[in-house]
């Protein structure tokens, strides 16, 4: 089985630049890369999953929103509010309504902004994931999702299972949260990038280590998919959606029993890793 993570953007423009592949297969990165934009890199999967459906992807943002707002698009089910999203969504990042924010001029709204999966990883590690409603500002998720969701809807109609709105099958795209991964270290600086990939990971070869660490891009991204290969097992036995509110609105895929993060020594100061 090989293992595929991409660490996403929604950047309007430069997005080639900041979307990172990394490829692992039998506990080895192949490869680490970047250069294609949201088309491209969709084009791409599917091409790779009909070379060889033994594959599984993820994708790093929100797969969904909370199960309220759905219903109030009329949508019932992840179908359906994909296809809404990409006829809607760019309308939503321009005029930024009610509930999103982020913008200057905008307010966070009062109400329940996060999915339970969401708050369910928060209680489960420590971890806190942004709210889908959020287009702007720091650590803003909402505008990768919304131009991301469009792409789940390619990748579906050309056989993909995405989890855990289908049943579970091979090629398979699960949504990942790399901050569970990499843990809360600071990624921006290129001390604690090279001390993590070092220390976790000394298997590396020189070129892709030299990759990962040049950017929070691309450390995201590699070292999503060495953490996605290390717990391939529990890949190949995800359960089919446990209710309803999951079915629709989705959910953060991490190994079983991940623990509350703790401390370790990164670049010479103490941070929080899982």
């Amino acid at each position: 089985m090989r293992l595929i993570a991409v660490d996403w953007s929604g950047a309007r423009t430069g997005a080639a630049g900041k979307i990172w592949l990394a490829e692992v297969k039998d506990g080895r990165l192949l490869r680490l890369e970047s250069g294609r934009g949201r088309d491209q890199l969709a084009q791409q999967l599917i091409a790779e999953a009909d070379r060889d459906p033994e594959l599984v992807v993820g994708l790093d943002f929100a797969f969904a929103f909370p199960a309220w707002f759905q219903e109030g698009l009329g949508v019932s089910d992840a179908r359906e509010l994909w296809a809404r999203v990409a006829h809607q969504g760019e309308r939503w990042l321009q005029e930024c309504p009610p509930p999103f924010w982020g913008p200057t001029g905008s307010r966070r709204p009062d109400g329940q902004l996060f999915r339970r999966t969401e708050l369910d990883v928060r209680d489960a590690t420590g971890a806190r994931p942004k709210s889908v409603f959020q287009i702007a500002g720091a650590g803003a998720v909402g505008t990768g999702s919304i131009r991301g969701m469009p792409i789940l809807h390619r990748l579906a109609t050309a056989g993909f299972s995405i989890w855990p709105f289908d049943d579970p099958a091979l090629p398979l795209v699960v949504e990942i949260y790399p901050r569970l991964f990499t843990g809360p270290l600071v990624k921006t600086d290129p001390a604690q990038r090279e001390t993590l990939l070092a220390t976790s990971y000394p298997e590396l070869d020189p070129e892709h280590r030299r990759l990962a660490a040049a950017s929070d891009d691309a450390l995201d991204a590699a070292v999503s998919a060495l953490e996605m290969a290390r717990h391939a097992p529990e890949l190949l036995r995800l359960p089919a959606a446990r209710d309803a509110v999951e079915r629709l609105e989705g959910a953060i895929w991490y190994p079983d029993g991940m623990p509350v993060y703790r401390k370790v020594q990164v670049g010479g100061s103490a941070v929080l890793r899982g």
